[in-house]
C-alpha cells in the first residue's frame, strides 16, 4: 500500500498504462509541459515525449475528435477536458461520433476513448469551473460513465477505463484532487462496479464522487446519535451497478441518493425509479434526494448554501426516518 493524493494517484494511473501500452497518449490543453492545471499529468511528457502527451489548441472539439480518428487507428487516447463546463463545445463529438462508432461498425471498430472530466463545486471558482455535467453523459447510449472518489479507486479504474474498449467519460472530484489515501497493489473492484464502503443497519445512503466523504462524515456524526448509516459509492454512473443499493434497501427498508447535480432528471433520478420498481414492498419510506438545486451553479461566495454538506444529508436521513 502506498499513501498519496487522489491527483497524484491519477497521474501513476496514467503512467502505469503507458508504460504497458505504446499505444496510450494523452492529449489536451496544457497537459505536458504544464502537467495539466491540477497537475495530474506532471511529469509525463518529460518522461513520455511530446509524442504521446500532446498540448493541443484549445478547442474541446477538436480533441475529441482528433481523439476518435486516433482510436480508429488502433490508438487508446486518454482526452483532459481542463474542467468540466469547457466540455460543452466538445459535446458533438462526443455523442455523434464517439458513442457511436463502435455500434456503427456492429462491433468491428473499438472505441478506447477515455476524456477525463474534473468536476463538482467547492473549489471557489468562477462560472463554467464548477458544473456537475454527469446526467447528461449518463443518458447517451454508448458511453461509459464512471466517477472516482478516493485515490485508490482513482488509480486503478483510470488503468482500467483505459483498457475499456468502449469509450468512458471519466468524472474526477477536483475539490478531492489534493486528499490523501493508500493505493493498493491489486484492483480493488471491477470498473463497472458500486460498492459499499461503510455497513449499517438504519438507513442505505448511495452516493458517488465528491460526496462519498460528505456522505461518510455524515455517517459517522449520526453514529452518535445512535443512527446506523450504510454508505455505498457508486462509482459507475452508466453502466449503474444496483445490486448493491436494491440488497442494502431490502434490509434498512429506507434510501436516500446524494448528488451535486440538480436533481431534476439525473442521475439520483433514475437510482430512486430502479429501486422504487425493484424494492417497493422492501420500503419503509419514499425514496428521498439531496442534491444541487435547479439552478446554474451559483457564484462561489454561494456555493456553500448550494452544495450538499453534512446537515443537508443528515436531514435527508432524518426525513426518510421520520416516515
Amino acid at each position: 500500500m502506498t499513501t498519496m493524493t487522489l491527483a497524484k494517484a491519477l497521474n501513476s494511473g496514467l503512467r502505469a498504462a503507458m508504460e504497458l501500452d505504446p499505444k496510450v497518449l494523452v492529449m489536451g490543453e496544457d497537459v505536458g509541459k504544464l502537467g495539466g492545471v491540477f497537475r495530474v499529468t506532471d511529469g509525463l511528457a518529460k518522461d513520455f515525449g511530446e509524442q504521446r502527451v500532446l498540448d493541443t489548441p484549445l478547442s474541446e472539439s477538436g480533441i475529441i475528435g482528433t481523439a476518435v480518428g486516433l482510436a480508429i487507428r488502433g490508438f487508446r487516447p486518454v482526452c483532459e477536458i481542463q474542467f468540466d463546463g469547457f466540455v460543452f463545445p466538445g459535446f458533438d463529438q462526443i455523442v455523434s461520433q464517439l458513442a457511436k462508432v463502435r455500434f456503427r461498425s456492429q462491433g468491428k471498430v473499438p472505441m478506447p476513448v477515455v476524456v477525463r472530466i474534473p468536476f463538482g463545486g467547492g473549489i471557489g471558482a468562477v462560472e463554467h469551473h464548477s458544473e456537475s455535467p454527469e446526467s447528461l453523459f449518463a443518458h447517451v447510449a454508448g458511453l461509459k460513465v464512471v466517477a472516482c472518489s478516493n485515490p485508490d479507486d482513482a488509480h486503478w479504474m483510470i488503468r482500467q477505463a483505459i483498457a475499456s474498449d468502449d469509450p468512458v467519460i471519466f468524472f474526477e472530484p477536483k475539490r478531492r484532487y489534493w486528499e490523501k489515501g493508500e493505493v493498493s497493489e491489486t484492483e480493488p473492484a471491477p470498473l463497472f462496479s458500486s460498492r459499499v464502503v461503510r455497513s449499517g443497519a438504519d438507513v442505505t445512503v448511495a452516493c458517488y464522487g465528491p460526496l462519498v466523504k460528505t456522505c461518510l462524515e455524515a455517517a459517522a456524526a449520526a453514529e452518535a446519535e445512535g443512527t446506523d448509516i450504510e454508505v455505498i459509492d457508486l462509482r459507475s454512473l452508466s453502466p449503474l451497478d444496483l445490486g448493491p443499493v436494491f440488497g442494502s434497501v431490502r434490509r434498512t427498508g429506507r434510501l436516500v441518493v446524494v448528488s451535486e447535480a440538480p436533481s431534476e432528471a439525473s442521475v439520483t433520478s433514475e437510482v430512486a425509479a430502479r429501486v422504487q420498481e425493484e424494492c417497493f414492498h422492501s420500503l419503509e419510506a419514499p425514496v428521498l434526494r439531496v442534491t444541487g438545486f435547479d439552478t446554474p451553479y451559483p457564484p462561489s461566495k454561494c456555493e456553500d448554501d448550494y452544495l450538499p454538506d453534512l446537515d443537508r444529508v443528515l436531514d435527508g436521513v432524518d426525513r426518510a426516518l421520520g416516515w
